[in-house]
């Protein structure tokens, strides 16, 4: 048995960007000469190339992107315009070199008749038959295949477009018509209606469509896949019946829709955090031979309370030992348990069970199915850090303890066929270690102390193999460069370097290498950890202005831990035109504990704040060019509502931000994010951590950027806020962004973030906007 099963992680993340801001030259009262620093045209130009791709094209070897194949091992050196694809025989551990970049751009432009180049041709997804000694890409919107003589071909794909549930064995399908389930004999055509009384608020087996989906087709009714699960012999099919009566919905206005002059209006649910009322799912089995044989189908309802959707996706629904196994949450995150039912009764009972106060975080706790082990594994925070527990039917409420102490267990990544030991990821388990680095343990099942299969004291980005025989590791710290081994998955012993990354054209541009940094919360003793990003051409004795790159979600952590992430994320660019950034992980996040992530409970709108001021302060007292008199804030979604927090509840610190696609109502986000760390509370508790309670705050200059078609968090968020302030007699900027979804990350929105901390963090003109050029004008005929 193998799985990667991690619980929720950050569901909405900061991409790598390009933005920045300017360093002032030294006051006055400083008689050391300072170099003159580069022009704003200048610093705008190098935050775009320490940006995103631009920048992962000066780097070497970041990700070997392992994939393990038949009987070996595919990985990749090199960057995305230089790639080489090696291929090691896991027998005998020879390697060889399968194809790189330069191949597969010539045999496109064979194929093609047309000259094909790395940023045209897009090539992803990489595999390898080492039977047949192909390999196969995606590629200039396709499937392609690479035979040994370098020939590509494109693959026919299957159409997808086939909304069907196909029984395993191909028997019969289940498709979706008029809300209602229909079987249909894969041979004989003969149809069976297993449901009749369907409607649009009441389906069977429909999903909630999601607001892409409705906006690709263009309808609030989209055509959808059944949603359901087979049993693994072809038999029973396990669904659920959705009831969205009463719950109010969402609408949006896309005014500038791709093709139409018209704007267009769609309505749809969205559970939100705030409803008085949230869709609801039943679940339901049909033996589908026993209707097929007699024309009719009975529907058994499974003995499992009615579940409160909290995000538009369809519920936990799965197979066990021919039995359905259902993971059930209360909503607010109370408890969860476990269901096994009987498909021929819809009896069921639980078989696990998770209560802990005052919630159950799930992105820091997970219950996943163990039949092998005879029962289920439970990463629980029932000790106040995330556990490992074995827990059987007999005792749903207690289990074995698998691992303890304080540390956590973020990951389940392997089970020995024998039984006899599992492997996981952990992290702050080594006291002497960043708390944030991952480690990966071979766990006894027969008790005992964990054993370290990474020794060395860096991060380890750990991918096994399905037998559980090998593992590559790639280890690393933000200073560390990025070190990929193959190891023994018995011992951890290392068996072969891969590759190791190299920044050193990235350096050679002026690059300045992140620095980590340690310090104390503002309660003056708890350790916490940042990270500072310097601008090339960095001058210590000029004065720079503060730029806080935040995100305090307690759903997960900030600061980059690896060499990969450190020279990947916003900091680099938006350092770029003369500021210093920082990030910072205050108290309220995640994998330090319950007790260190608590303070957020009920409280997302104060937590980790004062912790960034106490941390910014201790940085500035260790390096006096950071000046802590202009010091600006900005981040993006979970991000963008702190960023408008921090500029609203410490007006006298963070005097600029920008905040993007910000949920600054948690009432108005879905559902499991805000409850995950809020429970479900009272309207004033709501109301409390609404940053529209504090716009009559603001002091300094806030800019509110939105995508018109936001499917993550609703434009309306920061229109609300926006009429906030304005009622409030304040003053504020707002972009909305056209055809834009939560992903703002494009160049307009880039150059509005560095122009706004440019003129009022700095005080400098930002560079103008380049007109395109304009086509020439066709000569007279």
């Amino acid at each position: 048995m193998r799985a990667r099963l991690t619980p929720v992680s950050r569901s909405i993340s900061l991409l790598a960007i390009a933005c920045a801001t300017i360093a002032t030259p030294a006051s006055a009262r400083s008689g050391a000469s300072v170099t003159a620093a580069p022009d704003i045209v200048a610093r705008y130009a190098l935050s775009d190339k320490f940006t995103g791709q631009s920048l992962a094209d000066l780097i070497d070897n970041a990700d070997v992107a392992p994939r393990f194949v038949g009987k070996g091992l595919l990985y990749r050196t090199g960057n995305r315009r230089s790639q080489n694809y090696i291929y090691v025989d896991l027998a005998t551990l020879a390697k060889q070199q399968v194809a790189t970049t330069a191949q597969l751009l010539a045999a496109l432009t064979a194929a093609t008749g047309k000259p094909v180049n790395v940023d045209g041709a897009q090539i992803t997804d990489v595999d390898y038959d080492p039977a047949a000694r192909t390999l196969r890409f995606r590629a200039l919107d396709g499937l392609w295949s690479l035979d040994a003589d370098g020939k590509a071909v494109r693959v026919a794909e299957e159409k997808k477009d086939d909304l069907s549930l196909p029984s395993p064995d191909g028997r019969f399908h289940i498709v979706a018509r008029d809300f209602n389930l229909i079987a249909i004999d894969s041979r004989s055509g003969k149809q069976v209606a297993l449901t009749t009384d369907g409607t649009r608020e009441q389906p069977y087996g429909r999903s909630i469509p999601q607001l892409a989906d409705i906006l690709r087709a263009g309808t609030e009714e989209p055509d959808m896949p059944v949603s359901g699960a087979w049993s693994p012999d072809g038999r029973y099919l396990l669904s659920w019946r959705l009831d969205t009566r009463d719950v109010k919905k969402l609408s949006i206005t896309q005014q500038n829709p791709p093709g139409s002059l018209y704007p267009r209006s769609f309505s749809y649910v969205y559970p939100l955090a705030g409803a008085e009322k949230l869709p609801q799912a039943t679940r339901f089995t049909i033996d589908i031979e026993q209707a097929m044989r007699s024309g009719k189908a009975t529907i058994v309802p499974l003995a499992i309370p009615s579940e409160s959707i909290l995000y538009p996706s369809p519920p936990d629904m799965g197979w066990v030992n021919g039995k359905p196994r259902i993971l059930w949450t209360e909503r607010g995150y109370r408890q969860q348990a476990v269901y096994q039912a009987d498909p021929d009764t819809g009896a069921a009972r639980i078989v696990a069970h998770e209560a802990v106060t005052p919630l159950v975080t799930v992105t820091s706790s997970m219950i996943l199915p163990a039949p092998d082990l005879g029962g289920e594994l439970s990463i629980s925070e029932r000790s106040g850090w995330a556990q490992l527990y074995l827990v059987t039917p007999d005792a749903p409420d207690g289990g074995k303890p698998l691992t303890s102490g304080e540390w956590e267990v973020l990951s389940v990544d392997h089970v020995a066929g024998d039984k006899s030991s599992l492997v996981v990821t952990g992290v702050g388990r080594e006291k002497a270690r960043n708390p944030y680095w991952r480690a990966l343990y071979r766990v006894p099942l027969s008790g005992g102390d964990p054993i370290e299969l990474t020794p060395e004291p860096l991060d380890h980005d750990a991918t096994l193999s399905d037998d559980g025989q090998w593992i590559v590791d790639q280890m690393s710290s933000p200073t560390r460069p990025t070190r990929a081994v193959l190891r023994d998955g018995q011992t951890g012993r290392i068996v072969m370097d891969l590759a190791t990354a190299d920044d050193s054209r990235l350096r050679a541009a002026g690059y300045t290498s992140p620095e980590p940094f340690q310090g104390v919360a503002a309660d003056g003793h708890t350790p916490i950890y940042g990270m500072i990003f310097r601008p090339a051409n960095f001058d210590a004795k000029r004065r720079y202005p503060v730029i806080d790159n935040v995100y305090t979600g307690p759903t997960t952590t900030d600061v980059p831990a690896t060499w990969n992430d450190a020279h990947r994320v916003a900091g680099n660019a938006v350092a770029q035109i003369g500021a210093i950034v920082v990030m910072i992980d205050g108290t309220g996040t995640s994998r330090r504990g319950q007790a260190f992530r608590l303070p957020a409970y009920r409280n997302l709108g104060e937590v980790g704040l004062d912790d960034h001021i106490a941390l910014i302060r201790q940085m500035a007292a260790q390096y006096p060019y950071m000046d802590v008199t202009r010091v600006g804030v900005f981040g993006g979604s979970a991000g963008g509502y702190d960023t408008a927090r921090f500029v609203l509840r410490r007006p006298n610190f963070f005097t600029v931000g920008v905040s993007s696609s910000g949920n600054h109502d948690l009432r108005l986000d879905k559902t499991w994010w805000p409850e995950v760390s809020m429970g479900n509370p009272d309207e004033a508790t709501w109301e409390r951590n609404s940053n529209m309670s504090v716009a009559g705050n603001l002091m300094g200059k806030l800019l509110l950027i939105h995508g018109d078609i936001d499917d993550n968090v609703p434009v309306t968020e920061s229109f609300r806020l926006a009429k906030a302030l304005m009622d409030a007699g304040r003053d504020v900027d707002l972009v909305v962004l056209p055809n834009t979804t939560h992903r703002v990350y494009q160049p307009f929105f880039w150059k509005k973030l560095r122009d706004y901390f440019t003129l009022n963090l700095l005080g400098e003109t930002p560079p103008a906007l380049t007109a395109p050029k304009a086509a020439p004008t066709p000569a007279a005929q």
